[in-house]
């Protein structure tokens, strides 16, 4: 159960990121503030319950880092159109292969 908080975490961290980019520039929109807010707040008490359910910080954190990493790079790319270039394509595998490691390398519980 540690590990679908620790995915609500990531959804909310993602989401509040995204966002980010409509409170900044000429076009700020004063919605967005809330939900960057509220999904800051959601991802920081989900990861504590995932915490609380027994998934070690270090890796929380890690899978938390690298996958809101990589999702928020391939949604700047894909709603914002920002630049995702084969080095920057290669980082994400990078990390990709990093939080697998990470996850597959740990102790699990029996």
């Amino acid at each position: 159960m540690g590990y679908v908080f620790l995915g609500l975490a990531i959804v909310g961290e993602v989401i509040a990121t995204t966002f980010l980019k409509f409170t900044s520039g000429e076009k700020a929109v004063w919605w967005a503030y809330a939900i960057v807010g509220v999904g800051y707040v959601f991802a920081f008490g989900m990861l504590s319950l995932a915490l609380g359910r027994g998934v070690p910080l270090g890796t929380a954190y890690a899978i938390w880092a690298g996958v809101g990493v990589v999702l928020v790079a391939v949604i700047s790319w894909l709603a914002f159109g920002e630049s995702l270039t084969w080095q920057q394509v290669l980082g994400i595998v990078l990390v990709t292969g990093g939080v697998v490691l990470l996850e597959a390398g740990g102790k699990h519980a029996a």
